[in-house]
């Protein structure tokens, strides 16, 4: 027998073996049950070729999913060094815009369709409307970390920028095997876009390899289309091996995992004590005073585990998925948090017809506010970025966890197609709204004076041109990277139609980065001028009041590393404030959890009263409402 045959059969038999525990494990996985199209939930047919097929065509009739067209089982064929290699997407049938995917790295020796059904992978992605992106060995097997580099960057750029499907942007790593070792060197090399990771099976990572990453640093430089980040002199940067990232290790090869499992301790800064869990086995928690970046907005929540018994798929998924991120190409705005559950918090993802089209939106009653308003809840409106969808903010932004704590009601507001037909941004949010508007005041228990308005890049444009043309609208609005002003002819454009701008005051607070859009760069006292300065002097305007007003030219720093720079203007006559402006001195573009927090702190304290007529009185209340007594007239 050749070396080559020994070591197919010996990659096989391990590969059945590893297929065959998984498979006796997945018994708390839902049954099956009919699909579109006649398929069974977790069924893997024969793949069809996605070379050279043409991009999917507009499906109107799916509110924010992949067009129908693109479910089910695809192959994509790579030519690395002459050599074919493949990858397999598996897309379920509800499988969302911008879906959060798992990117499996299979054991050699396995067919990869029989693997993911057999070991309950499609599945879960069924049960969970997610999709799989597998990587596949080449023709004897995977090699090495080094020798598959080529073709995991290969296949992973198509992953993550194609027409075919799009994807969340950061991803859920699972490997087998020698394919382990593979997708693994590749979370090392790429860090800021791996939420979590879990090795099944893995010899690790040599100390050389990973010495060759270590110590590289993260410098402020953005993706081109945005302004570079300047840190101050003395300013550490973030190393890639202090980037948290959750991992998992389950049956690894106790004489070479050493290499792999002390650096993402190091970077997971976990310290020297462990304690044992009967799912996990043996876990190194992040330290409670870590400094990581990563997690100065959740918490220290991250981990390192090493279980030496076979584990299921779904104790798998229920590892990756208690966590997101977001911001997957800037350090300093990368952030590890907790993932939201819909089930268990309740939230609701419904549809409506707006204009003719199916759109869908996220309706969130946190059981706090009952408990706090009882029937007389705020609401907060919630307009993701552009290419964001509901689900994509919902997560990035943690505007959940401020509704769990203030009892406020969110809505975010789901695009429709953009560009392409697996991307999305806004249109006839002016209808969108109105509607909206309408139905929670008709269902639900909240205060009509209270009701907010927040978003981001895109969707904070819709928030700001609706605090000029529409101020009645809302009692505050506080958005970010992305300010407004009327143009020449004193209009600003609305789903496409240019509306006056109504020039009376409404509350409005901004929050942008450094490293934002190139409009925004600077601040309002330097030399340049630009949409930054030109939102600015229209709010102050319209509350009667100049630049000068300031609380402090120079800003009030807070936050981490004091990342915030923060200017208020205040009314003359109570002394509350009206216009406020927060520059993060250390984010790109991409709006963090933190942000969150400080926009309603502003919003909370504002409502508002609009006659028949259209007039608005406009009231703050130092307590947020919680005392009727400090409630007084701007």
């Amino acid at each position: 027998m050749s070396t080559i045959d020994r070591r197919r059969l010996l990659q096989g038999t391990a590969a059945l073996a590893v297929t065959s525990a998984l498979a006796s494990q997945t018994t708390a996985l839902p049954a099956a049950g009919a699909r579109p199209g006649g398929r069974t939930r977790g069924e893997v047919s024969e793949p069809q070729p996605l070379d050279g097929r043409p991009f999917p065509a507009y499906d109107y009739s799916r509110a924010n999913k992949l067009p129908r067209e693109m479910t089910g089982y695809w192959t994509k064929s790579f030519d690395i060094a002459g050599t074919t290699r493949t990858a397999k997407v598996y897309i379920s049938p509800e499988t969302p815009i911008r879906s959060y995917y798992t990117v499996i790295a299979v054991p050699d020796g396995v067919e990869t369709g029989e693997f993911l059904q057999r070991a309950g992978w499609a599945g879960i992605a069924d049960r969970r409307e997610e999709g799989l992106f597998v990587l596949e060995p080449g023709p004897d097997g995977w090699d090495g970390a080094r020798e598959e580099a080529a073709y995991i960057e290969a296949a992973m750029a198509f992953f993550q920028n194609n027409r075919y499907f799009s994807i969340f942007g950061l991803h859920y790593l699972v490997g087998y095997g020698a394919g382990a070792a593979a997708l693994e060197a590749w979370a090392v090399a790429h860090p800021l876009r791996v939420i979590s990771q879990v090795y099944v099976d893995s010899p690790g990572l040599s100390a050389d390899y990973l010495s060759s990453y270590a110590g590289r640093e993260f410098g402020g430089e953005t993706d081109g289309s945005y302004t570079p980040v300047e840190f101050p002199e003395g300013f550490d940067l973030i190393r890639y091996d202090e980037t948290v990232l959750p991992t998992w290790y389950i049956h690894p090869d106790r004489s070479s995992i050493g290499a792999s499992l002390s650096y993402w301790k190091r970077a997971n800064d976990t310290g020297h004590r462990t304690r044992d869990d009967r799912i996990l086995g043996t876990v190194y928690p992040q330290r409670h005073d870590s400094g990581r970046w990563m997690t100065s907005y959740a918490g220290p929540i991250s981990k390192v585990a090493v279980q030496q018994r076979p584990m299921s798929s779904h104790r798998i998924v229920d590892f990756l998925t208690r966590y997101t991120r977001y911001e997957n190409f800037f350090a300093y705005g990368n952030q590890l948090f907790e993932r939201a559950d819909y089930a268990k918090l309740g939230v609701e993802v419904r549809t409506m017809m707006v204009e003719s089209y199916l759109r869908e939106y996220l309706i969130y009653v946190p059981e706090s506010a009952r408990r706090l308003w009882r029937d007389r809840a705020p609401v907060v409106f919630v307009w993701p970025g552009n290419s964001q969808t509901a689900k994509v903010f919902f997560d990035a932004a943690q505007w959940w966890k401020v509704a769990e704590r203030e009892g406020c009601i969110l809505v975010v507001i789901g695009e429709q197609y953009s560009n392409t037909s697996v991307s999305v941004s806004h249109r006839d949010s002016h209808t969108f709204y109105r509607q909206l508007r309408d139905l929670i005041i008709d269902e639900f228990a909240v205060d009509a004076t209270r009701f907010y308005s927040t978003g981001q890049s895109a969707g904070s444009a819709v928030t700001q041109n609706f605090a000029i043309a529409y101020p009645e609208y809302f009692a505050a609005v506080a958005s970010t990277s992305f300010t407004t002003a009327p143009d020449a002819a004193g209009t600003v454009g609305i789903d496409g139609v240019q509306v006056p701008a109504s020039g009376r005051p409404i509350p409005n607070y901004q929050i942008y980065g450094y490293g934002d859009l190139g409009f925004l760069a600077g601040g309002l006292w330097d030399d340049t001028q630009n949409s930054l300065d030109s939102w600015a002097q229209y709010h102050l305007r319209a509350h009667g009041l100049t630049l000068a007003d300031v609380d402090t030219v120079a800003g009030k720093r807070h936050g981490w590393h004091n990342r915030f720079q923060t200017w208020t203007w205040r009314d003359d006559d109570t002394g509350v404030p009206v216009l406020k402006l927060s520059k993060n001195l250390y984010r790109s573009h991409n709006t963090m959890p933190e942000e969150s927090p400080l926009l309603w702190d502003f919003l909370k304290h504002y409502s508002s009263e609009v006659d028949r007529d259209g007039n608005v009185v406009r009231y703050y209340s130092r307590s947020a409402f919680r005392y009727p007594w400090d409630k007084k007239r701007l």
